[in-house]
């Protein structure tokens, strides 16, 4: 039996710091000997290839289902779909062997979520008390200074949130049995 994958989401709107959190977080696991897994979930079609590559060729011209580029320590699926899969699910399919999943994005989906959220952006945050998903969240990443939401707030320039979010993530992370 493989071992249980742990997941959590990173959520936030556009130009929030999504990316940067996660980054950190990945980093911080790795430096504590954590095997990380990502997942991004895209609002538009992906454009890691592009015409006239071989990979596009086989997609396209070759109405190939499934392509893989295989080269020096990388690998690429590129695979196309009738409908988006969940995080968990793509977890359990693609990051066997993980300690920890971290998602960027699938807001609406039943997991624990940190969001970022900076006021400078946007006026509000995903996170509502009457969001479908609203006990899922368990920590926010904020430039606000005077707010009231029911779990831990982390402000960009505390100096010891990183440690505690990791810490906190990893405990509340959704524990996906192999």
């Amino acid at each position: 039996m493989e071992r249980p994958i742990r997941l959590v989401s990173v959520v936030g709107k556009k130009n929030s710091g999504k990316t940067t959190l996660l980054v950190a977080l990945a980093a911080e696991y790795g430096r504590r000997g954590k095997i990380v897994g990502t997942l991004k979930h895209g609002t538009h079609p992906a454009t890691l290839d592009h015409e006239g590559t071989d990979t596009w060729r086989h997609m396209h011209e070759g109405s190939a289902q499934r392509a893989l580029l295989e080269s020096a320590g990388q690998r690429v699926l590129f695979q196309r779909l009738d409908e988006e899969a969940d995080p968990v699910t793509l977890a359990r399919q693609y990051m066997s062997g993980t300690d920890i999943v971290l998602a960027e994005g699938f807001t609406t989906h039943p997991i624990p979520k940190i969001e970022v959220f900076r006021r400078e952006e946007h006026d509000e945050p995903h996170y509502s008390p009457a969001h479908p998903n609203a006990k899922h969240w368990f920590a926010m990443v904020t430039d606000q200074v005077d707010v009231d939401y029911p779990f831990p707030t982390f402000r960009f320039s505390d100096t010891s949130w990183l440690v505690n979010l990791s810490k906190m993530a990893w405990d509340k992370a959704m524990i996906i049995e192999g």
